[in-house]
Order: structure tokens, then C-alpha cells, then sequence
């Protein structure tokens, strides 16, 4: 009886540290944000006298918005990245999944040895391809600066994890069944595709386009490299210039960061319920 008391209060105190820690790792996690929120609706006096006060003792205020979207001309970079993570997410999801499909479905050798050179193309850094990149398409060809070149690479790295998760999720939630009646009620196999196959990939299709969308707009690395003009900026870059020129503002810059990151985290909050339903679909069933 002792014994089975002590392994209860045994895992009482384990369940306790483990909140706890998870409660302490939260806090560390979330107070840089906390930060940035409660400071941006500060006057930079305020900031820099009392910058864990909730409101300053000049009051609420909103003049760092207006401020830092125009100092960092935030529609023309808005609309560079929005063009470049619509289309770049929108061509991933079609190849993609397109191609999961044709892998999934046919037994041929040469869909097995495409699917296996994706997968190890993924293990592949990025950072590997930078100066192969630079020197072909800007020395060679002369392609940077175009919006279509960077949208095309980001399509060309992220197609092989986005056919992974298709891959499965076909191969495991769609039965073929339904793709043969389809055909006995006079389907061709492209309507098979789009209107029974595709419509039932949603949870995927979900989770692709969030993780794919937030790694295209937060991406820094890659537009850095192909987009050298100032028209043609993307909010990562936009944002880097900016505190490079604006660092002793404190209010500016966390006004800018906020705008940043408030298109994608309202994406991600409107599309969060599909996204651990979205990964297990593809689990291999035993």
C-alpha cells in the first residue's frame, strides 16, 4: 500500500516540475513578443525610461505605425511579397501534389527512382547550392532581379517535402475504389484527379500551404541573394535595411516588425485546426 502511494506522490511531484518547466520555458518563449506588443504603442521617451510599463506616461499612441510604413514604403514590399508567396505556394501546391499522385498510382521504375532522388535532395543544405546559384543565374544566365526567378526557386526547394506529404496521404487516404468508380461513371482521369482525389486532400493541402507560406514570406537568405533592386524587396530584406537605418529608434523598428509578421500569423490562425490533422493523414497505417 506504502509503495503504490509513494510511485502516486512520485508522479504528482513529476507531473508538477514538468508544468513548471513547461510554464517557465513558455514565459522565456512568448516575453520577447510580450515586448515588442506592449512598446510599440509607445512614444521612444517611454520606451526608453519604462519599457516593461503597459502604457507609457505619454499615453497610448499609434505614431510609429504610419512612421515606419513609410520609411519602409511597407505596400510596395508588402505586394512583392505577397505576389512572391501566393504564386510560389500556389505552383508548390499544384506540382506537388500532381506528382504524388502519378508516384502513388503507377508502378512504374522510373516514378520509384524520382521519388527516392526527392527525398535526398531534402537533406541537401541550402546554404550548399549559394554560390552555384549566384554564379549561374546572375553570371551565366543573368536572371536575377525578377520576381519569376525567385519564385521558381522557391517552388524548386520546397517541391520534394510538399510530393512527400501528398505521397502519403494519397497512399493512405484514398482508397482506390472510389478513383474506379469515378472512371465507370465516365470520369477521364484528370477530372478523377481534381474533382475526387484532390477535393479529399484538404487537411494536406492545408498544412503545405501554411508551412510553406511562412517559410516564403519569413525567408531571408534566398530573396537576399536574387533580389538585389529596391523595388523589388521583400518584407525580410525591407525589414533588415530598415533597422540597419533606423536601430537607435526602438519604437520604429518594433512597429516594422510587427507588420511584418502580422500577414502570416493571421494566415496561420485561420488555417492552425488543419495542420496537425494535415500531418498524421500521410502516417502509414499498420
Amino acid at each position: 500500500m506504502n509503495t503504490h502511494v509513494e510511485e502516486s506522490m512520485s508522479q504528482k511531484v513529476q507531473k508538477t516540475l514538468r508544468f513548471i518547466l513547461l510554464c517557465v520555458l513558455f514565459v522565456i518563449f512568448v516575453f520577447p513578443f510580450v515586448l515588442v506588443i506592449i512598446n510599440v504603442f509607445k512614444t521612444k521617451a517611454d520606451i526608453n525610461t519604462a519599457p516593461l510599463a503597459l502604457i507609457g506616461s505619454h499615453g497610448f499612441s499609434l505614431d510609429n505605425f504610419p512612421a515606419a510604413m513609410e520609411k519602409m514604403n511597407f505596400w510596395k514590399v508588402f505586394t512583392n511579397s505577397l505576389i512572391i508567396t501566393i504564386s510560389a505556394t500556389v505552383l508548390t501546391i499544384l506540382f506537388s501534389c500532381m506528382a504524388a499522385y502519378v508516384i502513388v498510382r503507377n508502378k512504374w521504375k522510373a516514378c520509384a527512382i524520382f521519388f527516392a532522388a526527392m527525398i535526398a535532395s531534402m537533406v541537401i543544405p541550402f546554404q550548399v547550392l549559394m554560390v552555384p546559384l549566384v554564379s549561374v543565374y546572375g553570371g551565366i544566365l543573368g536572371v536575377l532581379n525578377h520576381r519569376l526567378t525567385l519564385i521558381l526557386l522557391h517552388v524548386g526547394f520546397s517541391v520534394s517535402m510538399a510530393t512527400f506529404m501528398y505521397h502519403g496521404a494519397i497512399h493512405t487516404n484514398i482508397p482506390r475504389e472510389l478513383e474506379e468508380a469515378a472512371y465507370i461513371d465516365g470520369c477521364t482521369r484528370w477530372q478523377t484527379f481534381w474533382k475526387i482525389v484532390f477535393p479529399l486532400l484538404g487537411p494536406t493541402t492545408a498544412t503545405v500551404a501554411i508551412i510553406d507560406a511562412m517559410a516564403f514570406w519569413n525567408d531571408y537568405l534566398l530573396p537576399s541573394l536574387v533580389l538585389t533592386q529596391k523595388d523589388l524587396y521583400t518584407i525580410p530584406i525591407s525589414t533588415k535595411v530598415f533597422y540597419g537605418t533606423y536601430s537607435t529608434d526602438i519604437g520604429l523598428v518594433m512597429a516594422a516588425l510587427l507588420l511584418a509578421m502580422l500577414p502570416i500569423l493571421i494566415l496561420y490562425l485561420f488555417l492552425q485546426k488543419f495542420i496537425v490533422k494535415g500531418v498524421t493523414s500521410g502516417a502509414v497505417k499498420g
